[in-house]
């Protein structure tokens, strides 16, 4: 599921759950800004998803409609097949490395909160691993029991791999951490990703060659 499906389903689902919402509500809820909070619902409008009552002068109700109502159901169980697919994948991505990990009596944390975080705690468990500490961009509070560490204080944890616990693959997770100063080589992201490929530099041009000019023969 792209991630203009999944936006579609939580404004659908945000709409049927309480039908005073305000676009401004919507916005906080969909974390995005409010014109494009507007955009969305009335490209929702306009596919005959939500209908728009006006309740009083200055005030407006919207409420999904039939239609609406199956285009819902549609995408949550697109998004519950993709959901299943997706956690099968990530927690046969993790055993290798759990499995090795386990086996070399390594020290692994978990850096993020949520659903990911819990995958893979769940993964760390069925190796017979416990997260050595939990990390977040912001810490404070506790996740499943562990008091979660600012980013700033990873050198003061001694851990050999960090489960970069995100699902998204637009998160800063990554990058923010590799700021913080965690070496690459103990990143393990949740999902596969692909090696950005550098493009190989241009080669120093000779004496008297121009820009778009093949060389002189010698």
């Amino acid at each position: 599921m792209d991630r203009e499906a999944h936006r579609d389903l939580r404004l659908l689902e945000a709409v049927h759950q309480d039908s005073r919402v305000t676009q401004r509500g919507l916005a906080t809820q969909l974390g995005m800004a409010l014109g494009l909070a507007n955009i969305y619902l009335k490209r929702m409008i306009r596919k005959g998803f939500i209908k728009v009552v006006n309740v009083q002068p200055n005030r407006i109700t919207y409420l999904i409609t039939p239609r609406g109502i199956a285009e819902k159901a549609r995408l949550t169980y697109e998004f519950m097949d993709y959901s299943l697919h997706l956690y099968g994948e990530v927690r046969q991505h993790l055993r290798a490395a759990l499995q090795h990990c386990a086996a070399a009596g390594q020290r692994v944390a978990i850096c993020g909160r949520g659903e990911a975080a819990e995958l893979a705690y769940l993964s760390l468990k069925e190796s017979g691993l416990d997260p050595v500490t939990v990390f977040d961009t912001e810490g404070g509070g506790e996740f499943l029991g562990m008091p979660v560490l600012p980013l700033a204080d990873h050198a003061q944890v001694e851990y050999d791999l960090i489960i970069v616990a995100t699902l998204d693959p637009a998160s800063t997770k990554l990058t923010e951490l590799l700021n913080a100063g965690v070496p690459e080589a103990k990143l393990y992201p949740l999902r596969r990703q692909e090696v950005p490929i550098k493009k190989a530099k241009p080669a120093a041009r000779r004496n008297g060659e121009r820009r778009g000019q093949a060389p002189e023969d010698k």
